[in-house]
């Protein structure tokens, strides 16, 4: 499966249960067991493993593995692991105590909106006259 997809997916899912913050890096050069690294923040325990299971839903639902979970038991911080992407799901507090961002953050992942994606028509010029009047005003 293509790595900018799942990606998508990903954030999508967490967009799904109002993640908040949601940050996506690119560690192919950090790392050479994964690809991508995922950061969001959920404003509970309740909401950072509901995050959680709707990541691991949505991976299901377009036929990619969930390789590993770990932390759902305490909610304040839940590591999806899907082989290719790495997703941390956070509380605000634990997030800025362990700051992820610094650790992986050499570049992140510019994502585009659904609108962005798609081609927009090119707006048609009118041809150039290139008449004497048109001379005429360029020599001025």
């Amino acid at each position: 499966m293509d790595i900018r997809r799942k990606q998508r997916e990903v954030v999508e899912a967490l967009e799904d249960v109002k993640a908040r913050d949601i940050l996506v890096f690119n560690v192919a050069r950090q790392t050479a067991y994964f690809e991508r690294v995922v950061i969001a923040s959920g404003d509970s325990s309740r909401q950072v493993n509901a995050l959680a299971m709707s990541v691991q839903d949505r991976m299901r639902e377009i036929g990619a593995a969930v390789h590993h979970v770990e932390g759902r038991r305490n909610g304040e911080w839940v590591l999806v692991d899907l082989g290719d992407i790495v997703v941390h799901v956070m509380h605000p507090a634990v997030r800025s105590y362990y700051n992820l961002e610094e650790l992986w953050g050499e570049k992140e992942v510019k994502l585009k909106k659904e609108e962005e994606r798609k081609p927009a028509k090119k707006a048609r010029r009118a041809p150039k006259k290139h008449g004497k009047a048109s001379r005429r005003r360029s020599r001025k």
